[in-house]
């Protein structure tokens, strides 16, 4: 499995950016996505997470209006669309993978989306939005 993020940059508060997480190596039908961020110091966050055949997605109450994950299965490429930016989004974010392993497992990825429940990543794309 391999996952690599791309769509980063800098960006004024109330901007969008659309960040990308090219994959390979597994079957979206199977697969469990998730969206991440992280800044030093602080426990990596789930964003977005979709769980196997996008029945459900989950998004986390700091981004619930303003971020859309999808997926465009023919393109292999999994998307967070980032709306209305603002300065606490700076982070490095993360594109993250597993196979869904039971129901527990899926009812976690799209009820908490916790970095646990993933153990494909990619390197990360750094978001910055200025003030």
């Amino acid at each position: 499995v391999q996952l690599v993020e791309s769509g980063g940059g800098l960006v004024q508060t109330g901007g969008s950016l659309r960040l990308s997480c090219a994959v390979s190596g597994f079957t979206f039908d199977d697969y469990v996505i998730g969206w991440f961020r992280q800044v030093p110091g602080k426990e990596r966050e789930g964003v977005a997470c979709i769980s196997k055949r996008h029945e459900d997605t989950y998004y986390s109450r700091s981004v619930k209006g303003r971020f859309t994950m999808s997926t465009d299965i023919a393109k292999s490429t999994v998307y967070l669309e980032m709306t209305n930016l603002k300065p606490d989004d700076t982070a490095v974010y993360y594109c993250a993978a597993d196979r869904a392993h039971d129901q527990t497992h899926s009812i976690m990825v799209v009820t908490k989306c916790p970095s646990l429940a993933f153990r494909s990543w990619g390197h990360g794309t750094q978001v910055t939005v200025s003030s």
